[in-house]
């Protein structure tokens, strides 16, 4: 199976994006078909043995729609608002001056022509009823009655040039309103996109050459100097530099990176000039973007409500519209029934339905990708807004995954503690060894012991200057003969001189700063919090009672952690680090990976990567799915209410009540408004205060 991504033209409405989904779906070959009207693109799933993308492109304009790889012109775009000008400049003068029919048909006929070619070309070639259908019929009756008044068939009353120009207008208006719109809920997607860097400069036979980034091979150096972006992830083999990681890191301050440190593609070099070897595997900056145009495209459960609406909602309308004019025909007034019809016809629009969900995600996501919060798809969103219990790794995701000295207590003032400690854990490479010659001021000039022996599990023994050093824990001292009195934590390793307990060096993996402020916060969220590790439970009872975790498992080997999350009732998020928690990732109903550079296992085994090690991005990610879920209820529920209010309106409802008549130009308004709020309303996402 392959993926194709197809930007698609001339979709105006939600029923323009399900008509091409069904069509395609029903093709030998089709795997999965997910249009997003919102960003206009097309993701298909097929296998190129059975079908070629030429097939799905010709089928796609088959029905009356473009395909396209790349984006549309901005020529496309000037054309569109010229036809806007002149709908607007003939409809001001045919309202506003008084003109004989015969010249009025002049004007109308072609502006109508040169203004609404795409709306009637896309209403004949269209195999389903759509929008484009209804907006022909509105200001296609509207002409067409104007004409027949003209020839004389109908009354002068029934001359509507100045209604269907200024109409159409006012549909081209929503449109052009609703495409700027639509265009700002992408905004972070494309900021993401515009990090991509085209080319690179290779060192090949000590010679600079530019290449297109694709053209990159694993183990080639790249060169990039101060300003440019680093245009692939690798390794630093040459120079030092200052880069700005913030698409990553979300932080401004640039880091230090020297021979050996790991870059990204899409960060800034800064200063001096770099020499990367390419990795060669697909970059960080690709994966999101990929990871969260997947997501955009996906659709939560609650669009399937949507959609249901959608697909009955046009026959729906078209029938309200006929029957209102049957019925006001009926009762003599025949112009407020032609009114009726055309207000029906274009005040109804599935659009704001269709664009419902697509925005909020594209608005939502999109914020979150920006902070390295990677949502894997749109039903994530219902999951997570309803979690009850956030169950946490322990080391590396609570804690900073690194053993450090937190304490050096000295029993005998004759004797420098530390120093040898040093000494004795000089040729070590256990963590604790490295965590005692960290914390030493100077470690290359620690003294060589004249023995070395490193006893697993328990500690080092050294000879230095005749004198033997015991460095461990309390079954070591047992095993040298050291006498121990009363309990032993187990964060403190003894050090004993000639089988004398000289003093002790207390260790710990310390928690993340964020790591309290992060519990308590899901506290008052009205969440209960879990630690599951599979460190022994007095370590475990140590970081439980520093960041008052609810409840805690200790000594869980990785298999059995999953098994103590599928055994949680209610909807359970667990927090890990993606590699060794991928099963408890996997069996969570919501999997949250957290600091991890390289996303691919995290985004097989989790529901949400995050992309920075910040604790702080768990809230972040649970309030954004929150509000992002929100932003979509609210937009079906206006939609609801919008066509639910405005339908009857539009049919004469209020007419014998309150003698109120609903134009059709106030129809076309009214219709483009709906879209546009609703799109509004997803931007608001942009400006929330979650992130």
């Amino acid at each position: 199976m392959e993926n194709a991504r197809l930007r698609i033209t001339g979709m105006k409405c939600a029923m323009c994006a399900k008509t091409i989904e069904s069509s395609l779906t029903k093709l030998d070959g089709i795997e999965r078909v997910n249009v997003n009207l919102a960003t206009e693109y097309a993701h298909i799933v097929y296998d190129p043995l059975k079908i070629t993308l030429d097939d799905i492109v010709k089928e796609i304009e088959k029905l009356g729609y473009g395909a396209e790889i790349e984006k549309r012109a901005d020529s496309q775009e000037k054309k569109d608002i010229k036809k806007l000008l002149v709908a607007i400049i003939a409809g001001s003068v045919l309202f506003a001056v008084p003109l004989p029919s015969t010249i009025q048909i002049l004007i109308a006929t072609p502006t109508l022509l040169y203004a609404g070619i795409d709306i009637f070309s896309s209403a004949f070639r269209t195999r389903t009823l759509n929008m484009d259908v209804m907006y022909s019929m509105g200001v296609g009756s509207a002409y067409i009655a104007s004409v027949l008044s003209t020839l004389k068939f109908f009354p002068p009353e029934y001359t509507f040039y100045d209604t269907s120009v200024i109409l159409l207008a006012f549909l081209l208006i929503g449109r052009t309103l609703e495409e700027r719109a639509k265009g700002k809920t992408g905004e972070a997607i494309k900021k993401l996109m515009e990090l991509q860097v085209k080319s690179a400069t290779l060192l090949r036979d000590n010679k600079e050459v530019k290449v297109r980034v694709e053209e990159v091979k694993e183990g080639d150096i790249v060169i990039v100097r101060p300003g440019e972006k680093i245009p692939v992830d690798g390794l630093v083999v040459g120079g030092v530099s200052y880069v700005e990681e913030a698409m990553i890191t979300g932080e401004p301050m640039p880091k230090l990176k020297e021979i050996g440190d790991e870059v990204f593609a899409g960060t800034i070099n800064k200063s001096g000039v770099l020499k990367i070897r390419a990795s060669g595997e697909e970059t960080l900056l690709s994966q999101i973007i990929k990871t969260v145009e997947e997501a955009i495209g996906s659709k939560p459960p609650i669009q399937r409500f949507a959609d249901k609406i959608v697909s009955y909602f046009i026959p729906v309308v078209l029938s309200i519209a006929l029957i209102s004019f049957a019925y006001w025909y009926t009762k003599g007034d025949t112009m407020f029934a032609f009114t009726t019809l055309i207000a029906v016809l274009v005040v109804a629009c599935p659009c704001a339905f269709g664009l419902a969900t697509p925005t909020a995600l594209t608005v939502g996501m999109g914020k979150g990708a920006e902070y390295g919060i990677l949502i894997k798809n749109g039903e994530v969103l219902e999951i997570a807004r309803n979690v009850r219990t956030v169950v946490f790794d322990k080391t590396g995701t609570l804690t900073k995954g690194e053993i450090e000295v937190s304490e050096v207590r000295t029993l005998d003032e004759s004797y420098d503690v530390l120093k040898l400690a040093m000494i004795a854990e000089k040729n070590s490479t256990h963590p604790i060894a490295e965590a005692i010659m960290r914390y030493g001021s100077s470690p290359n000039k620690v003294e060589e012991p004249e023995m070395f022996e490193e006893v697993p599990g328990e500690g080092v023994v050294a000879v230095y200057k005749g004198s033997k050093i015991a460095v461990g824990n309390k079954r070591l001292m047992e095993r040298v003969g050291v006498d121990i009195e009363g309990e032993n934590n187990e964060n403190e390793i003894i050090v004993a001189l000639n089988n004398k307990v000289i003093g002790v060096i207390e260790v710990k993996d310390e928690v993340k700063e964020s790591a309290k402020e992060v519990v308590d916060e899901l506290h008052r969220m009205g969440k209960k919090v879990v630690m599951i590790t599979g460190d022994s439970r007095k370590n475990a009872e140590l970081v439980a009672k520093e960041l008052n975790i609810d409840e805690f498992f200790a000594e869980v080997l990785p298999h059995e952690k999953a098994e103590i999350v599928r055994k949680m009732e209610g909807v359970v998020a667990f927090v890990g680090d993606g590699i060794n928690d991928a099963p408890a990732l996997a069996q969570a109903d919501v999997g949250i990976a957290i600091g991890t550079k390289k996303i691919d296992i995290a985004v097989e085994s989790g529901d949400i990567v995050l992309v920075r090690d910040n604790l702080k991005d768990v809230v972040r990610a649970i309030k954004l799915s929150e509000r992002t879920y929100k932003k979509i209820k609210q937009n079906i529920f206006w939609a609801i209410v919008y066509n639910t209010i405005l339908i009857p309106v539009a049919a004469g409802i209020l007419y014998p009540f309150f003698g109120i008549i609903f134009r059709p130009e106030w129809a076309g308004m009214a219709m483009a408004m709906s879209s546009v709020s609703v799109v509004t309303n997803s931007l608001l996402l942009r400006w929330s205060d979650v992130l």
